[in-house]
């Protein structure tokens, strides 16, 4: 069932899903808390919060712990070489952005998210029961271009041909939420809050509308786009966004601002609101 993709059929909705609920190889993957998933999913959904699974180190030794962790995790929800995974939540969200791009990651094209999740899911009724299903031996083989670690953005700082895409709130790129040891950001990143790549209704924008606006950004198809935030999660969703934009070259920052904003060594700016003063908080 899995095949090649495309930005057309990254995202499914509720009439697709009724229409291959019975196929043999689909998966359905419920990416909220495990309190969100007993009080009331689909039926037939098996479940993974990707949240609670932070990694901020992304020298060579914890990527690899993290791309073991992560063959652990898809053969624990059954995930073989032919299956399509449909990851959801409450509406395009972080989470399941977040297993997507990890199995995309992973080497697996079966991929799919359930655009708008459970708020554009229709009238489909809700369950507190899981079936069984049968585990598997997932085996990814990791592509690399579609990572990137910390000394890959040293390494290509200021260098034409990639831009630095900061996905976090206003608050936290303007210095005046700080969760790290120093506020800031990374030097040169074009930024925008993730949540401006979803509509009203919680689905994203259409490819061309979110085309768009990355291009108003200045964000340009012909770079290699590296989106982050605070813990690789929101841009995560910015690496779906771009992909569906039709936006080539994506490398998510896996570590983010978790990592580069706890080191002393890396280089940072602080960016000021156009009405902040010289020497306001940053």
């Amino acid at each position: 069932m899995a095949s090649d993709q495309n930005a057309a059929n990254f995202l499914v909705d509720a009439r697709w899903l009724a229409d291959h609920r019975g196929d043999p190889e689909l998966i359905l993957v419920d990416t909220r808390a495990a309190t969100d998933y007993w009080a009331g999913h689909l039926e037939g959904a098996r479940h993974f919060d990707p949240f609670p699974f932070h990694h901020s180190d992304t020298a060579d030794a914890p990527l690899r712990e993290f791309r073991g962790q992560l063959e652990w995790i898809f053969s624990a929800l059954g995930v073989s070489a032919g299956a399509t995974v449909v990851f959801y939540e409450n509406d395009s969200g972080m989470r399941a952005t977040r297993a997507a791009w990890a199995l995309d990651y992973m080497g697996h094209p079966g991929w799919r998210i359930l655009d708008g999740g459970l708020k554009c899911a229709g009238s489909t009724n809700l369950v507190t029961t899981a079936n069984p299903y049968a585990q598997s031996n997932f085996k990814g083989v990791a592509r690399e271009d579609l990572l990137a670690s910390r000394g890959y953005i040293v390494e290509r700082l200021g260098r034409p041909g990639v831009q630095i895409f900061d996905v976090r709130s206003d608050e936290e790129y303007f210095g005046e939420r700080v969760r790290a040891k120093h506020a800031g950001a990374v030097p040169g990143s074009i930024h925008r809050d993730w949540t401006h790549h979803l509509a009203a209704d919680g689905r994203f924008k259409p490819s061309a509308r979110l085309r768009e606006e990355f291009e108003y950004l200045g964000l340009d198809p012909q770079c290699e786009i590296i989106p982050y935030c605070q813990g690789g999660y929101r841009s995560a969703n910015a690496y779906v966004a771009l992909r569906i934009a039709g936006y080539p070259r994506v490398r998510n920052y896996l570590g983010s601002w978790g990592e580069w904003g706890n080191r002393d060594e890396l280089p940072m700016e602080h960016p000021r609101r156009k009405d902040q003063p010289e020497g306001g908080s940053n």
